[in-house]
């Protein structure tokens, strides 16, 4: 059938016998899809022929494997200076997205795998949305992880489609869904349980000409007045309690456009391509899309087809040992807990099921990630673990007893890893027969919540256990940092400066409160003296005693009478602030002075120093690396981008 279509770059067109035209996106030279702006001016030029015919309809699918389309190119993103070029490519963008919703004929969407950003302003254009309903199909606009907000017409469709109280909580919160919530919320009109049948669900979606069901008329009246102003309202109280306007302006202007133009449809876009392309060309975008490309690459140092593994075995069933347990096994994995006897273990096998339950929701898989956790005092799953994870007590005599044990009985491909947080690597490997196999896998508290883990490589250490070690935390939906054998590896050894500089502050009078808001005023997502809770004044002591410097003995009398009181922290209740439900009675200070900047500032310093001097040794392979790993390890204020990109900063100013 002559139509018109020519040969495209990133499109594959397919005209079928029943008049529906099959676009499928193929970005040339990437595996997966991305909208560069090649992509989307090939969508024009295609909609450009469409136009022309009298088509039964449209389907929009991907012919990548693994996804729908990612989203925007990111990579494009760092091309651009000025606000105003930014704006103008995004009114291009929004050209071709509204004809595309403006065609005579019916339109679907048919979406397998990611479908994020961009991939998901394309299909809310479309009348009707399908997605397959496997696990790896995740829906949602994340844009403000990077700095931005939905400018292809996002936030003017997803509010129209779902209401506004629940698309702009999707929005602000960058939550992708899976296919069923998708479904549930409205976000998306159909679910297809095959792959194979997907194509035909579209088909049948065409010549029926179902359209989505749009907002129940509640829903609806969210986004309109007076109750868009009053949720607008919490919205921007609810963000301001996770984020300070001053550092992440994204969401406050998403919101403040939503709230004032929501009536206006047209406004709703040109505010989308102003205020984006502003903030596109700010500081806090720029570093949050440098932390994105780090942490691909931090993905990209272990690779499962380098070290396919199934089984971990974790010898101490303590807070560590069971977590780092639990987490494996809600990845997937099987984990045989081993500790000295079953009532060690049975508390830890208690909070692995209710992290099971938080996470998993549903009675089937909740019971099936149990059964993949086993109680194994004697030790027998150690011969067919790929990984075993030692975390008992720090005793060097204690760790290398137990490795004489375990070696023997390991298999040749495993690797045996410690989660020590201070003992060096070559003392421990000191009597292995293989001792290049012995690696440090550094999680963590809560193992659950925090991202990093250092990779820890002794003088002993081959490279291929370290690859393997890196492979096994991508495998769990872990960012791993290779790391060398050094008093405090890098996150811990930067730490303790900055937490002994607070308890300095502290002993010189000033009100922990003011303390700690001056490290929030700054961009830290709490303060020193609520970290030293979390982490428990116990671990404190311990830093105290190896890494710290200053007035040594003063910190440790004033953590040795915490400790003395069973004043440790979050784990008991109370530590310097009272915890209650998980959340500590720290009262909130203003800090918005010239006194709260110069606080801060001398609260940063040993911190930043402390980073200059790993930096000088080399204890990660480059800055780059030096900044991600401090950012995930310590919630270093991800819009400064980085210790040494701050650094940088405050240099050039």
């Amino acid at each position: 059938m002559s139509t018109g279509f020519k040969p495209y770059e990133h499109w594959r067109v397919e005209h079928d016998s029943e008049n529906i035209v099959w676009l499928s996106c193929d970005r040339q030279g990437e595996t997966s899809n991305s909208l560069s702006e090649a992509v989307i001016r090939e969508l024009g030029d295609i909609i450009s022929v469409i136009e022309t015919l009298a088509l039964t309809g449209v389907v929009i699918q991907s012919a990548k494997p693994e996804s729908f389309i990612l989203g925007a190119d990111i990579r494009e993103f760092d091309h651009f200076e000025v606000a105003s070029d930014v704006t103008d490519k995004i009114l291009q963008g929004q050209a071709v997205f509204a004809r595309l919703e403006n065609l005579s004929c019916h339109t679907v969407a048919a979406v397998h795998g990611f479908c994020l950003g961009g991939g998901l302003e394309l299909a809310l254009c479309c009348d009707y949305i399908i997605a397959l309903n496997t696990p790896e199909t995740r829906i949602g606009l994340p844009e403000v992880k990077l700095g931005i907000f939905p400018a292809l017409g996002g936030t003017t469709r997803l509010t129209e489609r779902i209401g506004g109280m629940a698309g702009m909580q999707l929005m602000l919160t960058g939550r992708l869904l899976r296919a069923p919530a998708a479904r549930g919320m409205g976000v998306i009109d159909e679910l297809a349980d095959e792959f194979s049948s997907l194509h035909w669900i579209a088909r049948r979606a065409v010549l029926k000409k179902r359209r989505k069901r749009g907002p129940s008329s509640i829903a609806n009246l969210t986004n309109r007045q007076p109750a868009r102003m009053a949720i607008a309202h919490v919205l921007r109280k609810k963000t301001a309690e996770k984020a300070n306007p001053a550092h992440y302006p994204a969401p406050f202007k998403m919101i403040d456009l939503w709230a004032e133009q929501r009536d206006i449809r047209r406004r709703m876009f040109e505010g989308e391509a102003t205020l984006v392309g502003e903030l596109m060309v700010g500081d806090t975008a720029r570093n949050l899309r440098r932390l994105f490309f780090l942490t691909e690459r931090m993905k990209g140092l272990g690779k499962a087809e380098d070290f396919p593994l199934k089984r971990v075995h974790v010898v101490g069933a303590g807070v560590m040992g069971g977590d780092i347990a639990a987490w494996c096994v809600l990845q997937g994995l099987e984990v045989t807990l081993q500790d000295r006897e079953l009532q060690y273990i049975v508390p830890a096998l208690k909070r692995a099921k209710a992290l099971f339950k938080r996470r998993l929701k549903k009675k089937p898989a909740i019971d099936a990630a149990s059964s993949r956790l086993i109680a194994d005092v004697e030790g027998k799953g150690v011969p067919r673990a790929d990984v075993i994870i030692e975390a008992i007590y720090e005793d060097a005599d204690a760790k290398r007893a137990l490795y004489a044990s375990l070696e023997p009985r390991m298999a040749a491909h495993a690797v045996l890893a410690t989660n020590t947080s201070a003992l060096p690597l070559e003392e421990l490997a000191r009597d292995l027969n293989t001792p290049a196999r012995l690696i440090g896998l550094h999680f963590f508290n809560p193992v659950a919540k925090m991202p990093l883990v250092e990779v820890i490589k002794g003088e002993q250490t081959g490279d291929t256990w370290v690859s393997r070690g890196c492979a096994f935390c991508v495998a769990i939906n872990r960012f791993p940092l290779p790391t060398k054998s050094s008093p405090g590896f890098l996150v811990n050894r930067v730490l303790a400066p900055y937490l002994m500089e607070a308890f300095t502050l502290m002993l010189e009078g000033i009100d922990k409160e003011t303390i700690d808001a001056s490290a929030i005023r700054f961009g830290m997502p709490m303060g020193p003296i609520e970290l030293a809770d979390v982490v428990g004044i116990d671990v404190c002591m311990k830093v105290a005693e190896t890494l710290a410097t200053g007035d040594v003995d003063a910190h440790r009398t004033l953590l040795r009478k915490k400790i003395e009181a069973n004043e440790l922290g979050k784990k008991s209740g109370k530590g310097f602030y009272v915890w209650e439900k998980g959340k500590s009675d720290r009262r909130a200070v203003d800090m918005d002075s010239p006194y709260g900047d110069k606080l801060a500032d001398r609260l940063m310093k040993p911190f930043l120093d402390e980073v200059l001097a790993v930096s000088e040794e080399q204890i990660v392979a480059d800055d780059d690396l030096l900044d991600a790993g401090i950012i995930f390890g310590t919630g270093f204020a991800p819009f400064h981008g980085g210790p040494m990109r701050y650094i940088e900063q405050q240099k050039r100013q």
